[in-house]
């Protein structure tokens, strides 16, 4: 009889390798998993007890130890980071998408977005707070990164809107980041001090940005035809 031999052993290696595939994947769909849950804990432990909130705070509104905090995040920027994270993908962005998409004319479509953002960010003072006072000390591109993506947002549907009127759009990026920035600006402003109500700062804002797309549109979003015409601060007709 011819003797028989035993397969080689590097045959059973791909089995072990995908076991050991398997455990990897595992362990890392279950730790995303569990930063998410931690993370949405951290959200809720900043609303109890506001932004100035410290790691031992954290822990104990979510009832574990700094130790599992720090099995999950590299230290306190790292959760910081992944909080703003949350915060613009699930609170903040989906608002203002929502608000961008509805089917309205020019000025309603103006100020339902502008009052999406101060609305958004009155509903949850202290989550915005920790995010902002704490985006140097972070990621501060994750900020940056939100601001582009509703820029961004803005100059599409700015962009949209004026070729439908047969006008340039060549400036709808600057333009689109200057109304940006000037409302994420004034909300912050807004938002430390508490001067005025969220109505009356969603007046002001509308009135400011209303302004400048009127302008726009009155020289056909041309630079040249913008230069060429008179700038009175008021026209005749509106003088007291």
């Amino acid at each position: 009889m011819p003797e028989t031999t035993s397969p080689p052993a590097a045959a059973a290696a791909p089995t072990a390798v995908t076991k050991q595939d398997g455990r990897k994947r595992r362990w890392h769909e279950h730790k995303i998993a569990r930063r998410e849950e931690l993370v949405d804990g951290t959200i809720t432990a900043i609303r109890t007890r506001g932004h100035d909130i410290g790691m031992d705070e954290i822990a104990a509104e979510i009832g574990v130890s700094k130790t599992v905090l720090y099995r999950y995040f590299t230290d306190k920027n790292d959760l910081t980071t992944a909080t703003m994270m949350r915060y613009v993908e699930k609170i903040l962005a989906p608002r203002i998408y929502a608000a961008v998409a509805e089917d309205l004319g020019e000025y309603e479509l103006t100020r339902v977005a502008i009052s999406a953002y101060v609305e958004t960010v009155a509903e949850d003072p202290e989550v915005y707070l920790y995010v902002m006072t704490n985006s140097a000390s972070a990621n501060r591109d994750v900020v940056a990164d939100s601001e582009r993506m509703i820029a961004e947002l803005v100059a599409t549907v700015l962009g949209e809107r004026l070729r439908l009127l047969e006008m340039d759009s060549g400036g709808s990026v600057p333009w689109a980041y200057g109304i940006v920035g000037a409302i994420q600006l004034a909300t912050h402003w807004w938002i430390s001090n508490k001067s005025m109500t969220a109505e009356d700062l969603i007046d002001y804002l509308t009135m400011m940005v209303w302004g400048g797309i009127t302008g726009i549109a009155g020289a056909a979003g041309s630079p040249g035809r913008f230069r060429s015409q008179p700038h009175p601060l008021l026209a005749e007709n509106a003088r007291p």
